[in-house]
């Protein structure tokens, strides 16, 4: 096949570099994006006089018609052709001739890419905000459930303070929420429209750039035509954003592993959401969250792909950043594949409360209330702390919890210990008494999930967040 390109060259290209060089097994999928960025191109080409109106419009017609037979089936994309950018121009060409040709006046395909992918991955974090917007939502409707569930805290995975489930679960719609906000950040630096770059010098057509960025909805042109067609920062970005979501799902999802083992039994995975193994009959296995924890390294390691590919390039384009592709799209496909699943593994599993409260009552989760006790009876909190340090050090020594001492072995720690030590001790003043802004007591738990509800309705009724 001849190449659109070939006027210059006298040997075909080789099978081999067609097939090496060429990008259409996994560019076809911005063929709608392709598409609209030819239409918008074509008529305003038109309705500059760059070219005749009447060809213009029977580009725009045809560039119609193309998209419903590849959305149909009925059309086929090439190797020869290269990416999908020369396979639709080539499929215009075919069926309308001369006025087909004129389509590429003004542009290169190094802003053409440009465009198709910041139009592609503007599309997918539209899909992808909506996704996190369920996440949260997952989370907070789970800690409604869960206000008064106490549970352990850990630090070093050393039991520490006792908080309440839902506190806990609070804490990732925090972070989910910073994921989507990054992500709103990240699709307005992408909303910039790189067409009328050219190849890296812009063009002597009078192209009306900003008319075609209203028409595809960009919120500006960019600035330099060197940057247009070089910049790969806003891929860079998203895949950072898309790294962070899956650490952020990576580490829930280790918590469920270990909550599901039998020496925590915090959670049972839903059978729906487990597998079993091949020679033990007794497994149950949360292999859910150990995917997604495993497909983690794979979102990072496109990450990494993207920040080593682009890391020596000079300006303007080169075709190392054919790659950007396959890596960005890798990581958002995984990220789609694994949020709808990771939502329902988490709405689906059973909470054992009564463990979770059992697993709080050891580990003196409730020493460090028990040295605030003290300070607030006039002691200096070091002081205080060291009382208590040696008063856990002799509940290990005999086997007991704090509040299994009596009185008389209380006192003999410090003789400002009084009776209402016990109620200040219990796991339920621990939590409860924690009410500063951001702590984990009921009073304050509602509170934030009140406004995760109140952020929640804003996202969802197109607000800016």
């Amino acid at each position: 096949m001849a190449k659109l390109w070939g006027g210059r060259f006298r040997k075909a290209t080789d099978k081999k570099v067609d097939d090496f060089n060429s990008s259409i097994r996994f560019d076809q999928r911005m063929y709608r994006q392709d598409i609209r960025g030819s239409i918008a191109h074509a008529t305003m080409l038109g309705r500059q006089g760059i070219i005749d109106k009447s060809d213009a419009d029977a580009i725009v017609a045809e560039l119609k018609n193309i998209l419903k037979d590849i959305e149909n089936g009925k059309a086929e994309f090439l190797i020869d052709a290269e990416d999908i950018h020369m396979n639709i121009e080539k499929m215009l060409i075919d069926r309308i001739g001369d006025a087909g040709k004129r389509l590429h006046t003004g542009r290169s395909r190094n802003d053409q890419v440009a465009l198709d992918i910041r139009m592609y991955l503007i599309d997918e974090m539209a899909e992808l905000s909506a996704m996190l917007a369920e996440t949260m939502a997952t989370f907070v409707e789970l800690a409604k459930k869960h206000t008064d569930t106490i549970m352990p805290g850990y630090t070093h995975l050393q039991k520490a303070q006792p908080v309440t489930l839902a506190h806990h679960l609070m804490a990732y719609y925090e972070m989910f929420r910073r994921d989507y906000e990054r992500l709103c950040q990240c699709r307005a630096r992408t909303n910039i429209m790189p067409l009328g770059s050219g190849a890296l010098a812009g063009t002597t057509y009078p192209l009306d750039r900003g008319y075609v960025a209203q028409m595809l909805g960009f919120s500006d042109v960019t600035a330099n035509s060197l940057d247009g067609v070089s910049d790969r920062d806003f891929v860079i970005e998203l895949a950072g954003c898309l790294s962070i979501i899956m650490m952020h799902a990576s580490r829930f999802s280790e918590e469920l592993i270990l909550w599901s083992s039998g020496e925590f039994s915090f959670v049972e995975m839903d059978d729906a959401y487990s597998t079993g193994s091949s020679i033990m009959p007794q497994k149950k296995n949360p292999d859910v969250a150990e995917l997604i924890r495993g497909k983690t390294g794979r979102v990072y390691g496109d990450l990494m792909g993207l920040l080593t590919m682009m890391k020596g390039i000079p300006l303007a384009y080169n075709k190392d950043m054919q790659e950007d592709k396959e890596q960005i799209f890798d990581s958002i496909d995984n990220v789609k594949m694994c949020l709808p699943v990771f939502c329902d593994m988490i709405r689906t599993m059973k909470v054992n409360t009564s463990k979770m409260y059992e697993g709080a009552q050891g580990g003196f989760t409730n020493a460090t209330d028990a040295a605030d006790y003290l300070v607030k009876k006039g002691l200096p909190f070091r002081d205080a702390h060291s009382v208590i340090g040696n008063m856990v050090f002799y509940c290990i020594e005999n086997n007991k919890a704090i509040t299994d001492l009596t009185m008389d072995e209380m006192r003999s720690f410090s003789d400002m210990i009084e009776e209402d030590i016990y109620e200040a001790v219990s796991l339920e003043a621990c939590v409860n008494g924690r009410a500063v802004t951001g702590g984990p007591s009921k009073l304050m738990t509602q509170s934030a999930i009140e406004r995760a509800e109140e952020y929640l309705d804003k996202i969802s009724n197109g607000k800016d967040a």
